[in-house]
């Protein structure tokens, strides 16, 4: 597992976060985040695939994409304020995961490890879509 690192391919053309091809799933409390990606590593996904979100870092890097939301630009919509929402689970002390998941089957194996424990939110970024996983 590696610490997250924004790459310019996880902005959509407004520039707001927007990680195609990857799931966000944010926990109240850090250990379960930790214990949630050494599950993930068992699982069967890779260091690669796997990047932790501390809260200072959503704050950092995350939440300072969200400025463009509001830009005449096309949007699928929503990512301004699911940014916003993280922002606000950072600021309560959320710590996350941002996993690639390739296909839906990657979906399941990522649910079955994080339904081990109390989660707050846990989203898929979709070409067009952000996905509520549960």
């Amino acid at each position: 597992m590696k610490e997250f690192t924004l790459d310019p391919d996880m902005l959509s053309m407004g520039g707001v976060f927007y990680p195609t091809g990857h799931a966000v799933v944010l926990f109240p409390e850090a250990d379960h985040a930790k214990q949630v990606a050494d599950g993930l590593l068992q699982a069967g996904f890779t260091d690669d695939q796997v990047q932790m979100l501390k809260p200072a870092t959503i704050l950092r890097e995350i939440s300072r994409t969200e400025e463009g939301s509001d830009a005449p630009l096309p949007s699928v919509g929503t990512e301004g304020a699911t940014v916003r929402m993280y922002e606000e689970m950072a600021r309560q002390g959320h710590h996350g995961l941002l996993v690639a998941v390739d296909s839906s089957d990657d979906d399941e194996r990522l649910m079955q490890v994080v339904r081990r424990f109390p989660f707050a939110v846990a989203k898929k970024y979709r070409m067009l879509v952000i996905q509520d996983l549960d």
